[in-house]
């Protein structure tokens, strides 16, 4: 954020956002079905379900999914009107791919 690298930022958040909706905890239809209002529990915390906790190949199967993604989107995007959006979704990929392949070797 602070070398104003917009790819990135952009890149990371979605792909952050991404990884927070991965976390969330699964939703069972039975549970939407359940209760009567006046059987449902009340107090804080009550309804709070522990989130999911993603390993590292899941992390990098999100990530690299954000990254394939755009780089369909930005294949899609022919028209000259699109060049540049479709050269930012290309840079945005490869901020994902950089940090899907770790540190670059010096």
């Amino acid at each position: 954020m602070r070398a104003r690298d917009r790819a990135a930022v952009s890149a990371l958040r979605s792909a952050l956002a991404a990884l927070d909706n991965a976390e969330a905890a699964p939703v069972d239809e039975a549970d939407l079905r359940g209760l009567a209002l006046e059987q449902a529990p009340v107090g804080a915390g009550a309804t709070e379900v522990a989130r999911r906790e993603l390993d590292e190949g899941e992390v990098a199967d999100v990530v690299r999914a954000e990254a394939d993604e755009r780089l369909a989107v930005a294949a899609r995007l022919t028209a000259p009107a699109h060049a540049e959006r479709a050269a930012r979704l290309r840079a945005e990929a490869a901020v994902l791919h950089r940090f899907l392949d770790g540190p670059a070797a010096p």
